[in-house]
């Protein structure tokens, strides 16, 4: 069975992580690298819920078979430990600070024949849009 990583943060679940996971459970075995408090902190802000909580919730997730911590943003030590034979990530990191990290998921897939899988980012549904709504309220 092919090899599928996926990482996110998973602060809140929305519908868009969903997305990613069914696509993702399409293509193979599916392995989450939720990201670290202190990464997550790099690049938005601390998240809401500590790292094993989140892990917690993602390994019951329909279509996830494994849940590892993935300590940057970066994605390199997993990738080179699982050797995925695709990864699969919403299309909105092809700009801003992800991109470079885009780039660089691509080169090495490239080692060993693996795969970039985007989809369409789902509008309207982030994190950050959440919390300035409950903030809001």
């Amino acid at each position: 069975m092919k090899k599928v990583y996926v990482a996110m943060s998973a602060d809140i679940i929305h519908v868009g992580h969903i997305k990613i996971i069914q696509k993702a459970k399409s293509l193979g075995d599916v392995f989450v690298g939720v990201l670290s408090d202190e990464a997550i902190a790099e690049y938005k802000r601390y998240p809401l819920m500590p790292l094993k909580e989140r892990m917690e919730i993602i390994s019951h997730l329909d279509g996830v078979s494994h849940v590892v911590e993935q300590n940057t943003l970066d994605y390199e030590n997993n990738l080179r430990l699982i050797k995925p034979d695709y990864v699969v990530h919403g299309d909105d990191w092809r700009t801003g600070i992800q991109s470079t990290v885009r780039d660089k998921v691509i080169r090495i897939l490239s080692e060993w024949g693996g795969q970039l899988v985007e989809i369409p980012y789902t509008k309207n549904v982030s994190i950050e849009q959440m919390r300035t709504q409950i903030d809001g309220q």
